[in-house]
């Protein structure tokens, strides 16, 4: 059996906010939230991608449009960014991420966007080695901070 990708669509809600808590090892960590999520499928600035083994989903990405861009000082948008991606351990190492980037790629693209951005946390090894692999350029480090008031 191959992998099959497709656009996401509201019928695959279920499906895209079981993954993303497996992505988060069960923790919320606001990703699966299921009014963002249905949203983000209704919104024209943002798509979500999947990957199936069969009838089984085993990988999705989600991808947006931003009109600043947060790579290049002074540049001018759109910008389709890279919001999550995500494929079960046991289908990692088989194409299924890099498929679903240049799915996202074209995406962007056919928006008029002329750069795709994305982002990881500093100390997430694994995914600076994915991004720098499939053609991502490190452009800066950031550290965000916060102040109740």
């Amino acid at each position: 059996m191959c992998i099959t990708y497709r656009m996401g669509n509201i019928d695959d809600l279920k499906t895209v906010t079981e993954l993303s808590i497996k992505m988060c090892e069960g923790e919320y960590c606001g990703e699966h939230d299921d009014d963002e999520m249905l949203s983000d499928m209704q919104n024209l600035e943002k798509a979500t991608l999947n990957a199936f083994y069969g009838d089984k989903a085993v990988g999705y990405s989600r991808v947006g449009i931003r009109h600043e861009s947060i790579w290049t000082e002074g540049a001018v948008g759109p910008w389709g960014h890279l919001e999550t991606i995500f494929v079960l351990s046991d289908y990692q190492k088989q194409g299924i991420a890099q498929a679903l980037v240049a799915m996202c790629e074209d995406w962007a693209r056919k928006h008029g966007c002329v750069e795709l951005g994305s982002d990881c946390d500093l100390d997430n090894d694994g995914s600076l080695a994915f991004h720098l692999k499939v053609g991502f350029n490190e452009t800066h480090r950031l550290i965000h901070f916060s102040k109740k008031l």
